[in-house]
């Protein structure tokens, strides 16, 4: 998918009431920037932030960051927030190969939402539940790593749930159809409301790796 050009992103982006960097200075230490010790969720690729405002403004006792490299995708979730009031969440501009030298041993939780698929197998390194990716997230887990994703990709769901498998996860649920559950306790993303209309199914599954 082509990303559209939006003029003044930049200076947008960086006048934003969540909007926080640089960042290599916060880590181990992002309970100070939240003010409490709070547990901490992220969301990697969090898109046009749907998903983490919504989160932050229901759960006001945990803190959560969103995370996007692109900025053409970054300013709508800038512009969605700016006017909100939350003490509770911070949006960030970074690429997730970067995530180990952003945190340290702080996050309890880690959303993966309609991530790239990156469907070649030339690319699977590139898909963020490889085993590079899961060894990242090793290192900024506070205890035990947890790991929700949602996807409509039927090939990224099956690759995950073995990539996690095989690196010490267990998978604590998991579904094909996502709308035959009881999902009392979902917020959607943008991609979400999209397939959701157009009946496509949506996968989901919540993984743990129990260090004890």
């Amino acid at each position: 998918m082509r990303l559209k050009h939006v003029k003044g992103a930049k200076e947008i982006i960086e006048k934003g009431t969540f909007y926080l960097q640089p960042l290599e200075e916060y880590k181990g230490t992002w309970h100070k920037i939240f003010l409490n010790n709070n547990p901490i969720y992220i969301e990697i690729g969090m898109g046009k932030g749907d998903f983490i405002i919504e989160n932050a403004i229901k759960y006001p006792n945990i803190n959560f960051i969103g995370i996007e490299k692109f900025d053409s995708v970054l300013v709508r979730a800038i512009q969605k927030s700016n006017e909100l009031e939350l003490k509770n969440l911070k949006l960030i501009r970074m690429d997730a190969n970067n995530i180990d030298k952003i945190f340290s041993k702080e996050i309890s939780l880690i959303y993966l939402n309609f991530s790239d698929p990156w469907p070649k197998d030339r690319h699977a390194k590139r898909r963020l539940t490889s085993p590079i990716f899961l060894q990242k997230y090793d290192f900024i887990f506070k205890n035990n790593p947890h790991i929700i994703m949602k996807t409509d990709n039927n090939s990224l769901f099956e690759y995950s749930l073995e990539s996690l498998k095989e690196n010490g996860y267990q998978i604590i649920s998991s579904t094909r159809d996502l709308y035959q559950e009881d999902i009392k306790e979902n917020i959607q993303t943008e991609y979400e409301k999209k397939f959701v209309k157009l009946g496509v199914k949506i996968n989901r599954l919540e993984a743990i790796k129990y260090k004890d």
